[in-house]
């Protein structure tokens, strides 16, 4: 990938790439020196990635093209804890069989976005492989000893559950088995910097002060920013949840649509995140005509995820369902079982996923916010016929086609 004529730590900087760092100067003269070693963490708490590890995944991608060599934890022993930071109330712990499995999906899904053959490929590999070895004794001798319960109980990481008062042992032993994969690597590997996203700021800094006080090596830190709009809100939720970037949980049309519909002023910003544009480049499209930026944004962005031919079938798919024919052969299409010769238009709206209750329905509806085809529905006691698919349209922006089938 190209840099545009500026050193790493530049580049990343004016992309927005770098939110924080334990030591500017540090971290600059590592990014821009001789090749280092640095990881990455995901935890396997899902079976895929959801857009708030873009940027961090990004990031990575760009140290791999600079010749820095990457290393992916994914948390196969983390996840058997869950990770406390920002949560009011415990993770719901998840058994080992369903982790094993959430992992090897995320290291597949991973592949995406870095190098993991060819020139410089990354390692992969979990912080299971070596914490399963620790003795619980040995890990607290060894470890434990160097965590300062006050300053723990201070970290932003703990805050709200400390605060809802719940805050469990289980919990507390987030933050030291992440702070050792720190150690561990460096050992093995010569790591010296980790890169994450902001919100893992305390747990990132925790394994440098380990390092410190336990061997007096120092160690570095560089978040990228949550992805948040220009409001202050997260990016990447969607009515449903996360916006994830397996097809299989988010399909490449909702994906596509979901950037085509976020504000002007983010455009630019997810721009300079995940295309490869200049910077000077998107400033200059987004002034030029700031409908075809976003357009060229939600293509980029649907392609990096999922390629250029599903995101040319989703753009077609959203000018033909927009532009007046309301329909699209590529639309999402639900089949719904039925063998009656009628069905309701509650009933339809629920069957089909585009609201998640009748008490819903029956809101929208009175809001005038549901049509079929293009006649508003004006009643919730509307009864539709079954011997040929509709399109179900929720506000401007949701549509789809239920299909009838016999059950």
């Amino acid at each position: 990938m190209k840099i545009h004529g500026l050193n790493l730590y530049d580049f990343l900087k004016k992309r927005g790439l770098i939110y924080q760092t334990t030591d500017e100067e540090k971290v600059k003269a590592l990014l821009n020196g001789k090749p280092i070693t640095f990881y990455l963490g995901i935890d396997p708490t899902a079976d895929a990635i959801h857009m708030g590890h873009l940027c961090s995944l990004r990031t990575f991608r760009f140290l791999q093209e600079a010749g820095h060599h990457g290393i992916l934890v994914i948390g196969g022993a983390t996840a058997q804890i869950g990770d406390p930071s920002g949560r009011s109330d415990m993770r719901t712990m998840i058994d080992k069989q369903t982790i094993d499995r959430n992992l090897e999906n995320i290291k597949k899904l991973s592949k995406k976005f870095i190098k993991t053959d060819g020139e410089n490929p990354a390692v992969i590999v979990s912080n299971a492989d070596w914490m399963n070895k620790y003795s619980y004794v040995d890990f607290l001798r060894d470890v434990g000893t160097y965590f300062n319960v006050n300053v723990m109980l201070s970290a932003e990481a703990y805050k709200k559950r400390l605060a809802n008062g719940g805050l469990t042992f289980l919990e507390m032993g987030y933050m030291p088995i992440q702070a050792f994969d720190f150690e561990h690597l460096n050992e093995k590997y010569g790591c010296v910097l980790q890169v994450g996203g902001s919100d893992q700021w305390g747990n990132m800094v925790a394994g440098v002060e380990l390092m410190r006080k336990k061997k007096n090596i120092s160690l570095d830190v560089m978040t990228t920013p949550l992805l948040l709009n220009s409001k202050g809100e997260k990016m990447g939720k969607t009515s449903g949840g996360a916006l994830w970037v397996d097809e299989g949980k988010t399909s490449v049309y909702d994906f596509y649509q979901y950037f085509i519909n976020i504000d002007d002023a983010d455009v630019a910003t997810v721009l300079r995140w995940f295309s490869d544009l200049s910077v000077e480049e998107i400033n200059d499209l987004c002034a030029k005509d700031i409908r075809l930026a976003k357009k060229e944004m939600a293509f980029v962005v649907t392609s990096l995820i999922h390629g250029e031919e599903n995101a040319r079938i989703a753009q077609k798919t959203a000018e033909e369902i927009f532009s007046g024919k309301g329909a699209s052969e590529n639309m999402q299409t639900v089949a719904i079982k039925i063998n009656q010769t009628e069905i309701g238009v509650c009933d339809l709206l629920v069957m089909s996923g585009l609201v998640a209750s009748k008490s819903e329905a029956r809101r929208l509806i009175a809001q005038n916010g549901i049509m079929i085809g293009d006649e508003k529905v004006s009643s919730e006691s509307l009864m539709i016929k079954t011997s040929e698919p509709v399109i179900l349209r929720k506000g401007k922006k949701v549509h789809i086609k239920a299909v009838f089938e016999n059950n």
